[in-house]
């Protein structure tokens, strides 16, 4: 995936942003309010889910028109020998019978978790709900279309459909399992991310100017939240976009329990650390920085440049993606951008971050206790997202691609190199390079 990729999305998503505020903050009665006209819904939440057409499309667009990701062989699609459609019917009808299946089993965990019926996931069902009969039809001649290119059409959605279809016994197990995994993140994640995208939208359409410039924490509040915007929109769209034409279909998801443990213990409704009650909840009566630097202008201004620039980086490495970002899986090797510095840069520039905003050993009562052990309790946290690389790496170096960029990022890459100095562990002995490896996308 290339870095056009996720600058035309940043471009687009940008672009909405402004002309969002450029035609007002009522956007009910707007120029562009009959766009945002659906049913009863609130304009402006409509107007943040335009967003991520404004974001989406022009990264579909680039990756189709430049980088022509539709012609790689890792798509596992041969455009010169298309079939005809008596010939691979009966594999589509299986292939559907499977995917509705796995559609039907997602429903009803949705269903039966309570979670999915309050709060923002309410939105996120209702979505869900209006789009279910629109996907159901239009599943029907994408599939059919797409397996008369299919090099290997009978995957693991087929194989899925053998079971409702009389073939259970000749059925691949182990493709099922794979085909579960990656619907079961996508299920899960997208969920997740489809009620958190109108979080943060409103705010920077309707907030003056005037106040994002009164001073610096009001700057790095403006510009902390366009960068968590973006890095929503862009895990969003990667979540929606998991499509073989595009090249960014699954390849795997993570088959290792313990990845999956080390993931969902960060998210809702399984997260252990942002909640009072939480185990890990590390901000017993703590403030945030601009408490505690107020009366400090260079502090002031300098924490809230550094946190604004570990929010970039978490930023840039979303971006990163284009629209491929997906948690848990493998969609491709990445080797551009804040990659070819560390390997796991979302999560080094995420923990500093928690570190410097909180400042968790500092407490407003002034017990040393508390503020000791919000700071344990910060390392815990710290721990999971260490916990959560290294599964992360276990699944990933699987593939000769990954374990080349492994090799060369710890014996070349800025962030290794850093950790290794400090724990003064040798670097591993590897061919030198002047520069990242030109390493195959897949």
């Amino acid at each position: 995936m290339s870095h056009g990729v996720g600058l035309a999305g940043l471009v687009g998503l940008l672009g909405w942003l402004v002309f969002a505020r450029t035609v007002g903050t009522d956007l009910a009665t707007s120029p562009i309010a009959p766009m945002l006209a659906i049913g009863n819904a609130d304009p402006a939440m409509v107007a943040a889910y335009w967003s991520l057409i404004a974001c989406g499309l022009p990264m579909i667009l680039w990756s189709l028109l430049v980088d022509k990701v539709h012609l790689r062989a890792s798509t596992g699609i041969d455009w010169s020998n298309p079939r005809p459609v008596h010939e691979i019917l009966d594999i589509s009808i299986v292939k559907l019978a499977g995917l509705w299946a796995t559609w039907g089993i997602i429903a009803l965990i949705y269903a039966i978790g309570r979670w999915y019926w309050s709060g923002a996931y309410l939105v996120s069902m209702e979505i869900f709900a209006h789009l279910a009969p629109v996907l159901l039809i239009a599943s029907i001649p994408y599939v059919i279309w797409l397996d008369r290119y299919l090099v290997h059409p009978r995957d693991g959605a087929w194989s899925f459909g053998q079971l409702f279809t009389g073939q259970a016994a000749k059925a691949d197990r182990q493709a099922i399992a794979r085909h579960l995994r990656a619907w079961a993140v996508k299920g899960f994640f997208l969920a997740f991310m489809i009620s958190i995208v109108p979080w943060g939208f409103m705010e920077l359409v309707e907030l003056p100017m005037d106040q994002v410039l009164r001073g610096p924490v009001e700057l790095a509040h403006y510009s902390i939240l366009l960068m968590f915007l973006c890095d929503v929109h862009f895990a969003t769209v990667g979540y929606l976009l998991t499509m073989r034409p595009l090249d960014a279909h699954i390849r795997t998801a993570n088959p290792y329990l313990v990845g999956w443990v080390a993931a969902l213990m960060c998210y809702p409704p399984f997260q252990i650390m942002v909640a009072t009650t939480d185990p890990l909840f590390y901000q017993v009566d703590t403030r945030d920085w601009a408490f505690w630097f107020a009366n400090y202008p260079v502090l002031l201004w300098s924490v809230g440049a550094a946190l604004v620039f570990l929010t970039g980086v978490y930023g840039w490495a979303t971006v990163s993606f284009g629209i491929r970002f997906s948690n848990l899986t493998h969609r491709g090797i990445l080797t551009h951008g804040p990659y070819s510095v560390s390997r796991h840069p979302a999560y080094v520039s995420k923990n500093l971050y928690w570190w410097l905003a909180t400042i968790p050993f500092l407490t407003v009562t002034g017990s040393w206790a508390d503020g000791a052990r919000n700071a344990v309790l910060l390392l815990g946290v710290n721990a999971i997202y260490y916990w959560r690389a290294k599964t992360e790496e276990k699944h990933l170096l699987g593939d000769p691609v990954y374990r080349e960029y492994y090799e060369w990022m710890q014996a070349h890459g800025a962030v290794p190199r850093l950790f290794a100095w400090i724990t003064r562990r040798p670097r591993p002995l590897v061919a030198l390079a002047p520069t990242v490896p030109a390493i195959p996308e897949r």
